[in-house]
């Protein structure tokens, strides 16, 4: 309907002799969605965040309470990754001692019942059983709407380097490997998750959590790791420093170092990025907590089922959001790269097309102490890597591949905030995968 309409105005203008540009445009948008509408409609867009805490580790409530809001709230897969645990065994907590208290408590029985809440007396004191995940997500998955899919965040470190990988459809828990060097660290937790896959058959998403969050991981020390192909490009938790400081690189500048290395010059697979909310804190809003809602992916898939969301995922069919959700894109090689947003009443979009061109300035120096010390931190690198290859402002964009970009990968920024901003400033964004050329 929409495009015949939009024929019809191109037609009705054109036959009014109004002015060329005019019609032009009209066409170009015509064109535009008969592109973008040429997909495969037996797929579906579905939305999910795969970085989430509980009463299990670190968090301040009940799986199934947190898993009933993203439910509530629009999301149709969540992975609860607790802190090297698989929800399996049989685990009490105080509500007189953990972080979610008696409100917490208080909330869970209203919430699910008294009949579901199992409690008992130790020495005066309430305790509650924590529902194994077999036990919560047999209550709450629903097919076709919502899915629970068991995930660990595998917590290890070296030195003072915190290594956390997430674990997406793990089978059995996974207990953190150490090493002698951080990407050491990497390695020996994406192997142990690649071993799982091979012994259950089961594909298994590993990811680096929060590259940012102490100053972790570098993108060199990252880029090195075989079989790491994800990391979180944007984290919702207020210690991690997505947009990095004065000498240290952000994510998305990291992003970019490590594609243009492992594409141009380790001949390795590109690297995806990720958005999560890394949600802890379930009774605030405040912007100093780390709530729900601020970060998550969108999978273009035939079915709600672990397998095909993580097989989709590993095919690049995503993309992270923290606001902006795509209402049609046609992002292939063999085509245009087209983007429509879906748009609120006044809401532009600012497309910023990266990528980095064959024949880059290959030029990169290390962060030093006034001393000459060389710091671990990413190195500074040319404006040949990660280059602005087009801005575009509007409600959609297309961008046409000249033929000598190794990658292209898009950031849109709306001009309308996000629901639960971190700060001041911070609008809705889009990150779409890169295409490899």
């Amino acid at each position: 309907m929409i495009k015949l309409t939009v024929y019809q105005f191109a037609m009705k203008k054109r036959n009014d002799e109004v002015s060329l540009s005019l019609w032009l445009m009209a066409v170009n948008i015509f064109c535009c969605f008969q592109w973008a509408g040429a997909q495969d409609h037996t797929v579906t867009w579905w939305k999910g965040n795969l970085h989430t805490h509980t009463l299990w580790s670190d968090g301040d409530d009940y799986p199934e309470v947190v898993a009933k809001w993203y439910k509530d709230n629009g999301y149709h897969f969540l992975g609860l990754s607790d802190h090297n645990i698989f929800q399996d065994i049989e685990r009490w907590t105080s509500p007189e001692k953990n972080k979610g208290g008696i409100k917490a408590m208080k909330r869970y029985i209203q919430t699910f019942g008294k009949e579901w809440v199992h409690q008992r007396d130790i020495n005066g004191l309430t305790e509650i059983r924590l529902k194994t995940f077999k036990e919560f997500s047999e209550n709450l998955n629903e097919a076709g709407r919502f899915l629970l899919i068991p995930s660990e965040e595998i917590t290890s470190r070296y030195l003072t380097s915190p290594v956390h990988m997430n674990a997406s459809n793990v089978q059995g828990l996974i207990s953190p490997a150490y090493g002698d060097s951080v990407v050491e660290v990497m390695q020996k937790n994406v192997n142990l998750v690649v071993q799982q896959r091979k012994e259950t058959g089961k594909p298994i998403l590993i990811h680096l959590n929060h590259p940012n969050f102490g100053w972790g991981i570098t993108a060199e020390e990252l880029m090195q790791v075989k079989g790491e192909n994800f990391f979180e490009v944007y984290n919702g938790h207020p210690s991690v420093r997505n947009i990095g400081d004065k000498i240290h690189a952000s994510t998305e500048r990291m992003w970019d170092i490590i594609l243009t290395w492992r594409l141009a010059v380790l001949g390795m697979e590109p690297m995806y990025g990720l958005a999560t909310d890394d949600s802890h804190s379930y009774f605030t809003q405040s912007r100093s907590a780390s709530i729900s809602g601020r970060g998550w992916i969108m999978v273009k898939s035939a079915r709600l089922h672990p397998d095909d969301i993580i097989q989709a995922i590993e095919k690049g069919d995503f993309y992270a959001s923290s606001g902006v959700e795509m209402d049609k894109m046609t992002w292939e090689k063999s085509k245009p790269l087209l983007l429509f947003p879906k748009a609120e009443k006044d809401e532009v979009f600012t497309f910023t097309f990266i990528g980095t061109r064959k024949g880059f300035n290959r030029t990169n120096s290390k962060i030093r102490t006034t001393s000459g010390e060389a710091l671990r931190i990413t190195h500074r690198y040319s404006d040949d890597v990660g280059e602005i290859l087009q801005v575009t402002k509007g409600k959609y964009a297309s961008y046409q591949p000249t033929g000598d970009e190794i990658y292209v990968r898009c950031l849109i920024e709306s001009n309308k905030p996000m629901k639960y901003p971190l700060r001041d400033g911070d609008v809705k964004r889009a990150w779409i995968q890169p295409i490899v050329f």
